[in-house]
């Protein structure tokens, strides 16, 4: 791993900072390098407050859409909630229509079936809705490149509001509202909202003309905090407050199906970090192997019973995925072993027979292998379809986007992507996008990067130290929990090999002349033992271990060196 130490903020800074909140100086460093420099702007990111969210009618297009809403609730018009079938999408779908459902019950919901129609919106979905008399169509996580659909639905005399957060390309679709921080034309000023976020923002808007304020749209907040824990947005901003308040409610007051949800894993109180591996799995479960209307009941079923049994239900098809992933990834890894080219920028794979749900993940552990942008097709219908993922910092949109003469449709982020191929054009795609990355990659995301945010004494951490750093979570991108380095290390001779394969190290850890033995524990480094029969460097967290009634302080480390 390649460890990049984060600028050296400015000293005085550092010291002003520490003595106003009466911290140590690395604590104030940690803060100062993420932009935290006075006490203001401490109190705004220790204790993140809803009045501080934006004005939702700075986004463009907002009033446009609130008073199409609102005209259709006046008509007693059918209004369809269309979202995409992934955790941001069906928390958006759930969120929106129980919004709307407080003022008419002639609220629809629509999913689109993976397999079937594939991402965003489907001209099978705008059929469904001219059948059942829906006149306004409110698109959430999806649509901002649906120009033809969109045309479409107009000609059909369906209107549409389209609530993304994608990033747009050089036409819009001519729908009613295009609600969208990334637009071009939008001076919203955070940029970053998840798909639910921006439908959060709507919902804010409506309320707002309805004299309310946005402490009135708690009960919400825990939808918006699963949708940005599982689509890994930046953890700043609009998205910290929105997701430090969603993890309060998930933790003290959630909605009956995310207690549900949450009743099939034993955990009481989660962090971002449980909502995104034990909440999120279990919501994208139903759409990877059935369907996401399953997600999309959960969340809005208001009977306890009658969700504990979906939940259960959805349970056993996430178990099913994690072995049918389980089983790709390995067909996968067989795939690039006998086909790999010696020192490949990318990974492309392609077998008909996998499924169609679970190539995202596999496209991601495939990165835990062979660090290189990865991309999983697979058969679906006449075209190919594959899931994309990028190495820390590069650009993958960019890169597919230089391949569009091969892409019929793509559309994702900067790290994730989807795309849909012909299965004559694999090859030549292969080929371009192999070239396009190998021309624009720097060398050094080539390698796993390891960000630490300053050295420390092993002296230095406390719990009153620890306690302080849990108090900047939700941690997420833009936000990490901070990564710490010490050298000058040697382990007591107690460290061993543990687990059922020995596969991690179990360190404890003297730091020169101290006594004092801190405890660490490396998962997944039982073959680097050896390092630390001399003296080594560390990079790691800072944990709170309970066992038999105690509370420790245990070093997760993230990777060892030998000190040179």
């Amino acid at each position: 791993m390649r460890w990049s130490y984060k600028p050296e903020p400015n000293p005085k800074k550092i010291a002003v900072l520490a003595k106003a909140l009466t911290v140590e100086n690395t604590i104030a460093k940690v803060l100062v390098q993420r932009g935290i420099e006075t006490f203001e702007q401490a109190k705004a990111f220790f204790r993140p407050n809803l009045a501080n969210l934006h004005d939702p009618f700075l986004m463009q297009d907002m009033d446009v859409a609130v008073k199409r809403i609102e005209k259709a609730i006046k008509k007693g018009e059918n209004i369809l909630v269309y979202g995409d079938y992934d955790v941001d999408g069906t928390t958006s779908v759930a969120l929106v229509s129980k919004y709307l459902k407080t003022f008419q019950d002639t609220i629809g919901t629509y999913v689109p079936d993976r397999n079937n129609e594939g991402y965003g919106i489907s001209f099978q979905g705008i059929d469904f809705a001219e059948d059942n008399d829906f006149s306004l169509v409110i698109a959430l996580d999806c649509g901002i490149k649906a120009i033809d659909k969109i045309e479409y639905a107009n000609k059909k005399n369906i209107d549409f509001i389209i609530c993304d957060h994608h990033t747009p390309g050089e036409k819009l679709p001519k729908a009613i509202a295009i609600l969208n921080p990334k637009r071009k034309d939008c001076d919203y000023p955070y940029k970053e909202l998840s798909g639910c976020g921006v439908g959060f923002k709507l919902v804010q808007a409506l309320s707002q003309k309805e004299g309310k304020e946005v402490k009135d749209l708690t009960s919400y907040l825990d939808l918006v905090a699963t949708s940005i824990a599982a689509d890994i947005v930046p953890m700043t901003g609009e998205n910290r407050v929105l997701a430090y308040h969603g993890l309060k409610v998930i933790n003290e007051n959630p909605s009956v199906g995310i207690e549900a949800l949450k009743s099939t894993f034993e955990k009481k109180v989660l962090t971002i970090t449980d909502v995104v591996f034990g909440i999120a799995p279990r919501i994208n479960a139903a759409g990877r192997l059935k369907h996401a209307n399953y997600a999309v009941e959960v969340l809005i079923e208001t009977d306890k019973e009658k969700a504990k049994k979906m939940a259960a239900a959805i349970n056993i098809l996430n178990n099913d995925r994690k072995e049918l992933d389980k089983k790709i990834t390995e067909e996968a890894l067989h795939q690039i072993a006998k086909e790999s080219v010696k020192d490949a920028y990318t990974t492309v794979v392609y077998d008909q027979h996998w499924h169609k749900g679970v190539i995202g993940i596999v496209a991601s552990r495939l990165i835990e292998t062979h660090y290189r942008p990865t991309i999983v097709f697979t058969k679906s219908g006449e075209f190919l379809t594959a899931s994309a993922r990028s190495v820390r910092g590069y650009n993958l949109y960019d890169a597919l986007e230089a391949c569009s003469e091969y892409i019929d449709q793509f559309g994702g982020h900067k790290y994730a992507a989807g795309l849909k191929i012909k299965l004559e054009n694999l090859d030549a795609f292969k080929k371009r996008f192999e070239e396009v990355v190998k021309s624009t990659i720097k060398p050094e995301y080539r390698l796993r990067e390891l960000q630490v945010d300053s050295e420390v004494f092993l002296s230095e951490v406390s719990f009153k130290f620890h306690r302080i750093l849990e108090q900047m979570a939700p941690f997420g991108p833009g936000n990490m929990h901070p990564v710490f380095a010490t050298s000058g290390l040697r382990d007591n001779g107690m460290g061993k090999k543990v687990g059922a394969d020995k596969s991690h190290l179990k360190l404890n850890i003297i730091e020169g002349a101290n006594s004092q033995t801190y405890n660490g524990i490396a998962f997944g480094m039982g073959d680097q033992f050896s390092l630390i029969k001399k003296p080594f460097k560390i990079a790691f967290t800072i944990d709170e271990n309970h066992w038999n009634g105690t509370s420790s302080i245990q070093l997760k480390i993230k990777d060892i060196k030998k000190d040179i």
